[in-house]
């Protein structure tokens, strides 16, 4: 078994070439501060660039998956080139996941916020806790969405629904989740990481030219131009964070 060492997140992989990475800080609930977003796409980049890892899970600690931003250590930029900073990690991240040659399996457990709910989306095969729950409060917070779910949402749930989900921040569970394609699978609490491990170990035992391949042709094809995505909301969330609406926003949320 080889593992990385990492701050904030947890990075292993078993003798059947499944790499789990897990969110590390249980008692913020996962949330993202720029330790976090540096060291996810830290790990997912070093997990595609080892050898002994053929499939990726990725989790979260304790109680949440992810509950998007940490407020309580955000601090309002002080310039642009800080803000934008930031937001290149956080696409740093998007890119290491959406990008990299490894199949990755979500096991989304409890909440997936904002930016933890983009990154149960940038998952291959996202298989959701019966009591998980996602939404996107960004536009609420006068805030942009990054993670390209720009792109990716509409491609799994159709722009009318996308709109409903990125404008309107609604609260979804598991199982809406799966009807509207966001969720692949949705397993009982505590069948979770099993499941996951199931199909993490069939994506192991495929041929990872072929599976790389496909990977990186459907993300290609079946999805509008990523890349584009991300710049554009590069931009779009760089100005909302510069905005000083948007921290009082944040405080009070």
């Amino acid at each position: 078994m080889s593992s990385f060492q990492y701050e904030t997140v947890l990075s292993t992989v078993g003798e059947s070439g499944v790499r789990t990475i897990s969110l590390n800080r249980p008692d913020s609930l996962n949330a993202m501060n720029l330790t976090l977003i540096t060291e996810v796409a830290r790990a997912f980049d070093d997990a595609n660039a080892d050898a002994a890892t053929r499939a990726i899970i990725f989790t979260g600690e304790g109680r949440a998956f992810c509950a998007g931003d940490d407020r309580r250590e955000h601090v309002h930029p002080e310039s642009e080139g800080q803000a934008r900073a930031l937001v290149d990690a956080i696409q740093r991240a998007t890119h290491a996941i959406v990008h990299g040659a490894k199949p990755v399996v979500g096991a989304i457990n409890g909440w997936a916020v904002g930016g933890g709910f983009e990154w149960a989306i940038n998952c291959d095969f996202p298989i959701w806790a019966e009591s998980a729950k996602g939404f996107f409060p960004e536009v609420s917070l006068n805030l942009f969405v990054t993670g390209a779910v720009t792109s990716m949402l509409p491609a799994l749930v159709g722009l009318n629904k996308a709109r409903e989900m990125l404008i309107l921040g609604d609260r979804y569970d598991a199982h809406a989740l799966k009807e509207i394609g966001v969720a692949w699978r949705v397993a009982d609490d505590g069948d979770l990481m099993n499941e996951a491990r199931s199909v993490a170990t069939r994506l192991a035992q495929l041929p990872p030219l072929s599976v790389r391949a496909m990977k990186r042709v459907l993300n290609q094809c079946a999805v509008t131009d990523i890349n584009r995505a991300l710049g554009l909301e590069t931009e779009a969330t760089i100005a909302g964070f510069l905005d000083p609406e948007t921290t009082r926003l944040l405080k009070e949320f």
